[in-house]
């Protein structure tokens, strides 16, 4: 009797890069036939209110037909990236003194609003004796 054996996809080998919370993965594979593909894994770290965390896992196979086109679109759009940004990385992350888009919004609101406006609304917070 012939015995029906799964094929295992083993790692052929293997490359990590940690990126803070970020894990990167890059993992040559065999397919059944015995040739090599690439998967590439993403692993963030999330943190649960009650301290504990977890991972979320992200998945690209890549095929030796695609490699080509995929590594001239890579190469492309991280030179536009670079080109257009710079090397610096942006990020509040990164630089303390960084305030995001929301945060200069609500800046300029504030400095928008008339001293009588911001007066009756920090008044409408005061409680007196009388009202209570």
């Amino acid at each position: 009797m012939e015995e029906n054996k799964q094929h295992v996809n083993e790692d052929i080998y293997s490359k990590v890069l940690r990126a803070g919370r970020r894990t990167y993965f890059f993992d040559v594979r065999s397919t059944k036939a015995g040739d090599y593909y690439l998967t590439i894994s993403e692993s963030k770290k999330f943190t649960n209110e009650d301290g504990t965390f977890y991972f979320k896992k992200h998945k690209i196979y890549l095929y030796k037909e695609d490699f080509e086109n995929f590594s001239n679109i890579l190469g492309e759009m991280t030179k536009y990236i670079i080109d257009e940004k710079g090397l610096e990385v942006i990020s509040e992350i990164h630089d303390k003194d960084f305030k995001s888009k929301k945060e200069e919004e609500q800046e300029e609101a504030s400095k928008d609003t008339p001293d009588e406006e911001k007066k009756q609304d920090e008044k409408s917070d005061e409680v007196e004796f009388e009202d209570i």
